[in-house]
């Protein structure tokens, strides 16, 4: 170890067995990224070495899915890789010769042992670049060894599988650091290839390696195993680039470089050492260094969320929701600002995402996400504008001297103020006869609880839903700070947010529960349904319940949702709950928002908890199974649900923006009272 603390490190008890559900990630700043389980089985169609953001940060396209390596010592042949194939064979075994994997800060390192030789595997990506770098260095031993490398390629979305026999050229190239391969499918070789896909382009791998040759080959039905629990397709083929071959003394190190950039790339060894400084500078910016190893960590990990997205060429800051396959969400890029910039001090590049959303705000509404195909954002949501209005706030809070940002964003905010009171897309309006905001038409889904089957929106909502108004009403106090900061009259935001706060104490409460409703004038009436979102009215800046029924609120989400790494979003008691995430993708729709355990909501429960019973070391203490979670599965970070039932098995993104944020959000909010 030569870089960051290790605080993520597993020996023979974990590396030994056939685990394929530990994961690491690197990324690239820009959307791409190469990702993987600590024995190289490949189990989803995301895993690989170099995934490209073609369009920065989306456009994501799987090129280098995988290397099959052999050490030859002795007239031995030992793996250092295992695949899994459709026959449910896995073949080889290199999992047996793993000896330890462990983050080096962000950086993954393999060592592999056989005898008495071990070699030390490191993956990293620069920044900015679509560039992976794989180096094995040979770090014990005494007589020459001969490593055996054959990449594994393809050329498709990141979505989806490769169906094999397309031709596929490649050409041995020379370069300046030495020998490589120029690769050209003739086609997308996505199993779900369109007539309107662009045409590949070409990549390259580079290598120091003493030789390389051209000889390909197509290997057939390799196995997905976690794509079969998800119910999607679960066999590939990918193609056999070539062949590389290096013979090693003791000490020295082969270098793989799989690019789609035109420039040549730095040495390994400048390149490596970037990175470390990068991570080294992370740490020192974080301003984490008297936290919990883990929380330093995840100070670490926020880094890998936050790319470039250019606006007519004007650099703009934004948040991958999640990897792998998240793009940006509006929605999920504010909650997730606080904790991933404001907690680790990035005060610039915050700044930066908020003016970079502000030049999509249309019809005084923030995108909901990018598609990852298509450069036009979609606005299908009635939150993520509203939270925009809380980011802003927690900015201004850590960055109160910034005035000019303020009289920037002001219009812009102000206009928004006057869409939602007027009405926007979707029926998102101000109800004049309560001041409440309402929401919905038949067959959208626009809150965060957004998942549609087969036509039928699972969880509705229409009508006048708890967050959404909790949102409002901190919206409208917001603009009211901001317009005193800038010398303007503050009188009618104040005094509308005052008619919301009236309206919804007296529409939200449900007695006979002793908590909120739901939503509340759905076209059926008051839902009583109990879910987390209530937690926002206490849990926002400006909070809408104090005193008995804000503990109230905090104790019956307590007693029925709360799980070691977040809330369920549906009641057990609820007749629709389901506390198991998996299947198909109509199946996992159906649990997604009927009992799935989130982890992001710990952090509205957290902050809420702290509020109404002021005890920071009894809050911090829901916090600390996250300690554990980042060694099981998205490895040094936090992924997205888990199952509603104990033993709350995680599921879903491993990865994932948010639930890192409001972590680290909560950390830096009661670290102050400790």
């Amino acid at each position: 170890m030569q870089g960051g603390r290790v605080v993520i490190h597993f020996g023979r008890e974990i590396t030994s067995k056939t685990d394929i559900k530990r994961e690491w990630l690197v990324t690239n700043g820009m959307g791409g990224y190469a990702m993987g389980t600590i024995n190289l089985t490949r189990t989803r169609t995301y895993h690989g070495f170099l995934v490209a953001a073609t369009q920065p940060p989306t456009g994501r396209t799987m090129l280098l899915a995988g290397l099959d390596i052999w050490l030859d010592l002795q007239g031995y042949s030992i793996p250092f890789v295992t695949h899994e194939w459709s026959t449910g064979v896995m073949f080889p075994d290199g999992y047996s010769h793993l000896e330890s994997f462990y983050l080096d800060g962000l950086l993954p390192v393999w060592e592999w042992v056989y005898r008495n030789v071990k070699f030390i595997q490191r993956v990293w990506m620069p920044q900015g670049k679509n560039t992976t770098y794989i180096t094995y260095t040979y770090t014990r031993g005494q007589q020459p060894v001969k490593l055996t490398v054959k990449p594994l390629v393809t050329y498709r979305s990141h979505h989806h599988t490769t169906k094999g026999g397309a031709q596929v050229h490649v050409t041995p190239i020379q370069w300046e650091g030495g020998k490589g391969l120029d690769i050209l499918p003739m086609k997308n070789l996505s199993s779900r290839t369109a007539e309107t896909d662009p045409p590949p382009s070409p990549f390259k791998i580079l290598t120091n390696a003493t030789g390389v040759s051209n000889k390909g080959d197509w290997w057939w039905k390799f196995h997905l195993a976690t794509e079969k629990y998800r119910g999607q397709d679960d066999v590939e083929d990918l193609y056999q680039a070539g062949v590389i071959e290096h013979t090693f003394n003791p000490g020295d190190t082969l270098c793989l470089i799989a690019t789609m950039d035109v420039n040549p790339p730095e040495s390994w060894e400048d390149s490596l050492h970037l990175e470390r400084q990068r991570q080294k500078q992370l740490r020192e910016s974080n301003q984490l260094d008297n936290a919990l190893e883990w929380v330093q960590q995840l100070g670490l990990a926020a880094d890998q969320f936050i790319v470039e997205r250019k606006i007519d060429d004007i650099p703009g800051k934004t948040i991958i929701a999640g990897y792998p396959w998240f793009t940006d969400w509006g929605r999920d890029t504010m909650v997730a600002l606080p904790g991933l910039m404001l907690a680790t001090r990035r005060y610039e590049e915050a700044a930066q995402t908020l003016l970079t959303y502000s030049r999509f705000v249309d019809m005084g509404m923030l995108p909901n996400r990018f598609p990852d195909t298509d450069i036009s954002p979609e606005y299908n949501t009635a939150d993520a504008t509203l939270w925009y209005f809380v980011a802003i706030y927690e900015y201004f809070q850590a960055q109160p001297q910034d005035k000019e940002l303020a009289g920037e964003l002001y219009p812009t905010l102000a206009r928004i103020i006057e869409w939602h009171k007027r009405g926007t897309r979707y029926h998102i309006a101000v109800d004049k006869t309560d001041h409440l905001l309402k929401q919905g038409e038949p067959q959208l889904q626009l809150t965060w609880m957004d998942v549609k089957v087969d036509n039928v929106v699972v969880t509705p909502r229409h009508g006048k839903a708890v967050e959404i108004n909790a949102l409002w009403y901190n919206a409208l106090r917001i603009m009211g700070r901001l317009s005193r900061f800038l010398d303007k009259d503050p009188a009618h935001f104040l005094a509308q947010a005052e008619m919301v706060k009236d309206s919804f104490r007296k529409k939200f409460w449900y007695a006979d529960g002793g908590y909120l409703y739901d939503v509340v004038d759905t076209p059926t009436g008051n839902d009583s349904t109990l879910r987390p979102n209530q937690l926002f009215a206490v849990s926002l800046p400006f909070q809408l319940l104090e005193g008995d029924q804000a503990r109230s609120v905090v104790d019956v989400c307590a007693d029925h949702l709360l799980g070691s790494y977040g809330l369920r979003s549906l009641s057990p008691d609820s007749p629709d709950y389901k506390g198991t995430y998996g299947g198909d993708v109509k199946k996992r729709d159906h649990a997604y928002h009927q009992g799935t355990l989130w982890a992001w909501l710990m952090g509205a429960f957290v902050t809420a908890h702290w509020r109404v019973y002021q005890d920071a070391q009894q809050a911090m203490n829901y916090l600390k199974p996250f300690a554990d979670h980042m060694r099981d599965e998205g490895l040094g970070s936090i992924g997205e649900i888990f199952d509603g039932n104990a033993p709350h098995a995680p599921r879903g993104c491993p990865f994932q923006a948010w639930s890192v944020a409001e972590v680290l959000r909560c950390y830096r909010e009661l670290e102050k009272a400790l």
